[in-house]
């Protein structure tokens, strides 16, 4: 039996939050003129679809749903080819005439599991508006993207045909990778208690999945490595190619990439993040989670815990326009970077690509899509 329709009303109620409160920990950067560079951008929702053109090349459905935002080349294969040549619109907020950034960045779903034991999907909804920032709180759905260099000349940006994956989907333990994924559990409304470097904060942030209601949203912070090996795009497990600094995850500052890279991978690469707000606040009566009072958020791996949140990504910017980003002169922080353009969020928000895999993707279901035969 499904839940009450108050519920399920509510959960359609995702609606862009407020701007940011004063004390965010990016206020107290320099805008501009400090040497380095972080762009932060918003991106739309592409598609909601059960591929992974990474993981599963070719197989639809893949094993468990995927949220996407980029460019609209995203399909069940993607060549190891300059993606941007095959996208033509992008939902991020880099574009000009001809869009600029058209990458591809995925990653699992989140589902609220009821005590009846049947799934909703969690919605995304905007972040906040930060740096001159007029895009994102406009977008549908989707999630912010950081990329950051600590000045001219300290990293190389990524080339074309390069794609890299974080996190272990099939993992189910604390690895002590905060640093590297985590969730903050929003203490209020308007993002109440963002006041750290995301994964940074001792209380709200954790590896796994909060255990508590969370009054004004989970969000999900997913850190890529920041040293590559210099020769290859990609490596069989998506990972290998790509490495952290000797001390590890360095906790993120939004102006450096910090940490020595390690001999066997020698050159320092952008920073990438990804930010994703999910509104849980619809689900957080607690006469609908299970009986014995455990948290009830699910990845769309069937994973409860957390510790399996993961992200893709498929290079796509065009001819050098990132490494123009990441060496601009006077250094530059949020939405306008490097000189770079961005397009209205209308515009965005059009650029979509048709599910491949026909299947409920809103409704309540009584399994998570790809898990039916499976105990979760």
């Amino acid at each position: 039996m499904l839940l009450p329709l108050r519920t399920l009303v509510l959960a359609g109620l995702a609606q862009a939050l407020p701007n940011a409160e004063p004390g965010h920990y990016l206020e107290s950067r320099q805008f501009g003129g400090g040497g380095f560079t972080m762009l932060r951008f918003g991106c739309a929702q592409v598609v909601i679809d059960r591929i992974d053109p990474l993981v599963n090349p070719g197989q639809a459905p893949s094993p468990h749903m995927h949220q996407v935002v980029g460019g609209n080349a995203f399909n069940v294969s993607m060549a190891s080819t300059d993606v941007a040549q095959l996208a033509d619109c992008t939902t991020c907020s880099y574009a000009e005439d001809a869009s600029i950034l058209l990458s591809n960045y995925w990653t699992a779903n989140v589902y609220f599991k009821a005590r009846n034991g049947t799934y909703k999907r969690v919605p995304q909804i905007p972040n906040r508006e930060l740096f001159s920032d007029k895009y994102t709180a406009k977008t549908t759905g989707g999630f912010v993207v950081y990329y950051v260099s600590p000045g001219k000349g300290k990293t190389t940006a990524f080339k074309p045909g390069f794609r890299m994956l974080v996190g272990d989907a099939a993992n189910r333990v604390s690895k002590n990778r905060k640093l590297q994924t985590c969730f903050r559990c929003y203490n209020a409304d308007n993002f109440g208690g963002d006041n750290a470097a995301p994964c940074a904060d001792a209380k709200l942030d954790t590896e796994g999945f909060p255990t508590t209601a969370c009054p004004g949203g989970i969000r999900s912070n997913i850190l890529y490595p920041t040293c590559w090996d210099g020769v290859n795009l990609d490596s069989p497990d998506h990972k290998s190619h790509v490495a952290y600094p000797i001390e590890g995850p360095a906790p993120f500052s939004g102006t450096s990439i910090a940490g020595k890279c390690p001999s066997t991978h020698p050159v320092p690469i952008p920073q990438v993040m990804l930010e994703i707000v999910w509104d849980t606040r619809p689900f957080n009566n607690k006469a609908d989670w299970p009986a014995d009072g455990s948290q009830p958020f699910y990845l769309s791996t069937g994973d409860n815990t957390g510790f399996g949140q993961h992200g893709d990504y498929v290079f796509g910017w065009k001819a050098d326009s990132l490494q123009k980003a990441m060496d601009d002169a006077k250094g530059c922080m949020g939405a306008s970077c490097g000189g770079l353009k961005a397009q209205e969020a209308a515009v965005g928000n059009k650029c979509a690509v048709q599910s491949r895999v026909k299947e409920d993707a809103d409704g309540w279901m009584k399994a998570l899509p790809g898990m039916e035969a499976r105990v979760v």
